[in-house]
């Protein structure tokens, strides 16, 4: 049985890829937008919501959502709109530490098979000059935070605490319980 990833995200692909986890790519259209103020709830519910909407026009596959975000000083940011956003964004960041969570969520209609979590992970950014936060506003516009920490010239990152992947934009270890428990074999 192949998975569905509902996310364009080249990022989520590739962990899919070197997991060795067989997929295909179906876009999710929702709006991302939730009631909820925490950001482990934001991204799960968002998570959820992508899934869902791809399951019920696959109810006989398995469809993987993911949603991530990054919390900073009080505030959910998400993808920058432009480039001054993108600027907000890294400026707010600057120096700091920040939560990365990232929600995902399994849905197979066809089984019965609802499954949704989240992870955190913390990084710690470079203190950059407005000259360098101004160059680096140009690249991310979609990635939540507007930095790139898979990127090896994306400077910003200077430590994780956590895992990786989840700052990338999918928990594998969640990919992974929730395959076993949904009893898939994608290999």
């Amino acid at each position: 049985m192949t998975l569905i990833l509902a996310s364009k995200s080249p990022r989520r692909r590739e962990l899919l890829k070197q997991a060795g986890i067989k997929y295909r790519v179906i876009p999710s259209d929702i709006e991302e937008n939730s009631a909820y103020k925490r950001p482990a709830l934001i991204v799960r519910e968002l998570a959820y919501k992508k899934a869902l909407s791809v399951a019920l026009r696959h109810p006989g596959s398995p469809v993987l959502g993911s949603d991530t975000l990054v919390y900073c000083k009080g505030q959910v940011l998400g993808k920058p709109v432009n480039h001054k956003d993108a600027l907000r964004l890294l400026r707010l960041q600057n120096g700091s530490w920040q939560a990365v969570h990232t929600g995902v969520a399994l849905i197979w209609l066809e089984k019965g098979v609802f499954l949704a979590g989240n992870e955190v992970s913390r990084c710690r950014t470079r203190k950059l000059t407005q000259a360098e936060l101004h160059d680096l506003a140009y690249k991310h516009h979609d990635k939540a935070g507007a930095y790139a920490v898979q990127d090896t010239d994306d400077i910003f990152v200077e430590k994780i605490e956590g895992r990786f992947d989840t700052v990338v934009g999918l928990s594998m270890n969640l990919v992974r319980k929730f395959i076993k428990k949904a009893g898939l074999c994608t290999k």
